[in-house]
């Protein structure tokens, strides 16, 4: 090989070298600084007894159909009749959708 040739060659070897060098550095430098750490433990809550079984069972399913659920579901606003005898919606009524001039065409 050509003299240039060993110069160029040490001088790539020698910034890999330092390359790796640097690597191992901050690697060191990490690991210190998670040992030197206090380790912080997640508190969890206090285990509390399973909730007490309701008297009613849940409908068994049955394979290939709709899941049945046990008791029906209502629906969120009752119907006039209910509304009349003192039923509830269960959610407040929806807001009023703002409107926009209509988009002329072209």
């Amino acid at each position: 090989m050509s003299p240039e040739k060993d110069q160029v060659l040490r001088k790539e070897l020698l910034v890999a070298a330092t390359l790796v060098g640097v690597g191992l550095v901050i690697s060191a430098i990490s690991l210190t600084e998670l040992r030197a750490e206090r380790p912080q433990l997640a508190q969890a809550t206090q285990p509390s007894s399973p909730p007490a079984e309701s008297s009613s069972t849940p409908a068994e399913s049955k394979p290939g159909g709709t899941r049945p659920t046990t008791p029906a579901p209502e629906p969120a606003r009752p119907d006039a009749e209910a509304q009349k005898e003192g039923a509830k919606a269960a959610l407040p009524p929806a807001p009023a959708e703002k409107m926009a001039p209509p988009i002329k065409e072209k």
